[in-house]
């Protein structure tokens, strides 16, 4: 009889990596999905609930950038200076405009519009620029203001108001931030002065008379959301 010999099969040190189950590529399936999701879907931040009076205050607001009647009406509650002088707001697509009446309250005594009505009015009208952008939510402080008179003003004076920064852009922001707007003040030509300057024009030759540049002023204005105050508030209250 001959005994059978069995060979025994030596085990491998470098065993093959399990394979994974098949529930594993789902579940990764699912995560990358819900990253997706979350990522597509943020959360809405919900705004603090607004009392009455701050309701009120912000429709007030609003309703002074509305017209130039409401303007008024609000300018003589609470800003009589702007309405003794008469200043009024003109706005397009592209522009935005404010014109200083020639009036005994804006002028002095050699009959020429007053540096202290241009230079006060500056304030007003850059601020009335600005406030209108932003909206009732904002509160607008002006930090620095630089005019230089280049000449004489005899008649009506009109501010163009050009920002220096894209204010849309920082108002979507949503923080306090500073804008620097440039205004260049220029003699309005009354209607019957301008009809007979183009008459005299046709007559010489010569072009119609321009609108003269009586002066040119810059104004950096700090704008600060209203609800950041009332955060501030909050936290001197807490500390007391």
């Amino acid at each position: 009889m001959t005994a059978k010999t069995t060979t025994p099969i030596p085990e491998s040190s470098d065993p093959s990596p399990a394979e994974p189950t098949p529930t594993e590529p789902k579940a990764v399936e699912l995560s990358s999905q819900a990253d997706a999701g979350s990522e597509s879907a943020p959360e809405k931040i919900k705004k603090p609930k607004r009392t009455l009076f701050e309701r009120a205050e912000a429709f007030i607001s609003n309703l002074s950038t509305r017209n130039n009647f409401w303007n008024r009406v609000c300018s003589m509650i609470w800003l009589p200076y702007a309405f003794r002088s008469g200043i009024t707001m003109q706005s397009d697509a592209s522009t935005y405009r404010a014109t200083l009446p020639f009036r005994r309250f804006n002028k002095n005594w050699y009959n020429a519009m007053a540096g202290a009505a241009l230079l006060g009015n500056s304030e007003i009208a850059g601020g009335n620029y600005v406030f209108a952008v932003c909206g009732g939510d904002y509160t607008v402080v002006c930090k620095h203001l630089e005019y230089k008179f280049l000449r004489p003003c005899h008649g009506p004076a009109e501010y163009r108001m050009t920002p220096l920064d894209d204010i849309e852009a920082l108002v979507a922001k949503g923080s306090e931030f500073n804008i620097s707007v440039r205004m260049d003040i220029v003699q309005v030509l009354v209607p019957m002065s301008e009809q007979k300057l183009k008459e005299e024009a046709e007559l010489v030759g010569d072009k119609p008379a321009k609108p003269k540049r009586v002066g040119r002023c810059t104004a950096t204005f700090h704008v600060t959301p209203k609800a950041h105050h009332k955060a501030k508030k909050t936290r001197g209250s807490e500390k007391k």
